[in-house]
């Protein structure tokens, strides 16, 4: 168990405030403000800078964050293994984006369970941004996301690239012809919610072109991965979307590649786990595991 000047450390670390983190532990203010002091006298550094009633992590202060918010988090994993310990099994506890969950876990788990009967498995589905703050609050152990990461955090392992494709329905008809990207801005844009992985690439490779998704006539948000194919086999719209939501639907031609020249892309699949941790190589090993079980070449789909 954390000392709790240190949970009080991270609770004004979370809201940057003493005030909300007196709120949040209940306590008075000059305790959270003694704590501080505390933690501060005992390391012999500042872990705050303030500046009025604005605060903000010192060096040292963000060094203390980072290894204090891991350790915590493996209370969680180390509680849980004190609990199993005896029993029949261990439990895994990981999360998967959503489309991830949907399309491409699914082979490379099944292996997993294959080869190790004794062992419980819970899989928590949500965005990228939902799967990171699970992993902060030591939730889950690890992550297998699309979206980017903060490499100060976490430790990874790249599991595949997969082709990021602008598709439509067979028949779609377009209101203009189509070469470039910004010949698609008069279509119904088909896309996930803000957090998603999914969503977040999109965003930053139109921004390299000085656009948005707002730049787009119209557009519908799905929080679902299999209601935008769904919307797309509908033909109600254009998405952007990896191969592997796809491949099936494009090589029975229900779905086709939209043919713009200035779009080609590819991005990665990767496992993510805190860099402190102390399971860390147990982390590694499993996903190393996991990626190892489903392995293939990379399928290129033409662009028709």
């Amino acid at each position: 168990m954390l000392d709790f000047r240190i949970e009080t450390f991270l609770s004004v670390c979370r809201h940057m405030s003493f005030t909300a983190a007196s709120e949040e532990l209940h306590i008075t203010q000059p305790a959270v403000s003694q704590h501080i002091r505390f933690l501060e006298k005992t390391y012999g550094c500042p872990l705050f800078l303030r500046d009025g009633k604005r605060i903000a992590l010192t060096p040292a202060g963000k060094v203390l964050l980072r290894t204090m918010g891991s350790l915590r988090n493996d209370e969680k994993a180390l509680v849980r293994r004190m609990q199993e310990a005896g029993s029949q099994g261990k439990t895994l506890v990981f999360g998967a984006t959503r489309t991830i969950g949907e399309y491409a876990i699914l082979p490379a788990l099944s292996q997993y369970l294959k080869q190790h009967p004794d062992v419980n498995v819970q899989v928590r589905y949500g965005n990228t941004q939902m799967l990171v703050d699970l992993l902060h609050a030591g939730e889950i152990d690890f992550a297998l996301v699309e979206g980017y990461v903060s490499l100060d955090d976490f430790d990874v392992l790249v599991d595949r690239v997969e082709p990021y494709l602008p598709v439509c329905a067979k028949g779609h008809v377009f209101q203009k012809p189509v070469s470039s990207l910004r010949d698609l801005l008069g279509e119904r844009l088909l896309i996930r919610e803000k957090g998603s992985g999914t969503r977040e690439i999109l965003e930053k490779y139109l921004s390299a072109f000085n656009l948005s998704v707002s730049d787009f006539s119209h557009y519908a948000q799905v929080e679902n991965m299999h209601s935008i194919v769904g919307l797309l086999l509908q033909d109600c719209g254009i998405a952007f979307v990896y191969q592997a939501a796809v491949q099936d639907l494009l090589k029975e031609g229900k779905v086709k590649v939209i043919p713009i020249s200035d779009f080609q892309m590819h991005h990665e699949f990767t496992f993510i786990w805190s860099k402190n941790s102390c399971f860390a190589q147990e982390y590694r090993e499993i996903c190393q595991q996991l990626h190892s079980n489903c392995q293939r070449p990379l399928d290129e789909v033409s662009v028709q």
